[in-house]
């Protein structure tokens, strides 16, 4: 039997199960896309190395769930964002060869990674000063040798304008340029 028809089968039998993510799916997409954008490793000194590609993810991300908690609305949606982000990750380090064992601690370590850098992208947006941000930037990317991470903070100070900007329905529906 074709695994297609296994699937299918099994999903008339047991019918369709819900997507509790599928609110914020969209923009999951769209931030992982935004994260993957050349320009972030050919023109703004981030490494296109796995930790390179972790760190825009995980920068990507913390500016929308920095946009998401000043609405209401938006505060459990931005719970289920983050549970996708570590359900991304955990797939990520399943196909590295992470073992059972280990995938969780790695996971706890992930989310006090996103935990501090919510913490200091929020401190240094805040401040309205670019040098603030590039500092924290500095600390927490991984950046090819010789990066200026002042065009870096210009670059994403602006992402974070624009998805402040957004409104919600926006925001959710993944529409983040």
């Amino acid at each position: 039997m074709q695994p297609e028809a296994r699937t299918s089968l099994l999903s008339r039998l047991l019918g369709p199960r819900a997507d509790d993510h599928a609110a914020v799916r969209p923009l999951w997409h769209a931030l992982v896309g935004t994260a993957r954008e050349k320009a972030w490793y050919a023109d703004l000194g981030v490494a296109d190395t796995l930790p390179g590609r972790f760190d825009a993810i995980t920068l990507v991300l913390s500016l929308a769930l920095l946009r998401m908690e000043h609405e209401e609305p938006l505060k459990g949606p931005s719970v289920l964002l983050t549970e996708l982000f570590v359900t991304d990750m955990d797939g990520q380090l399943r196909e590295t060869g992470v073992g059972d064992m280990v995938v969780g601690k790695h996971i706890g370590r992930l989310m006090s990674v996103l935990g501090g850098r919510l913490g200091a992208y929020r401190s240094a947006l805040q401040e309205g000063d670019d040098t603030a941000l590039a500092q924290a930037l500095a600390r927490n990317m991984t950046m090819i040798e010789g990066a200026d991470t002042a065009g870096l903070a210009a670059a994403v100070r602006a992402l974070f304008q624009r998805l402040e900007s957004k409104p919600a329905s926006a925001l959710l529906a993944g529409e983040i340029e």
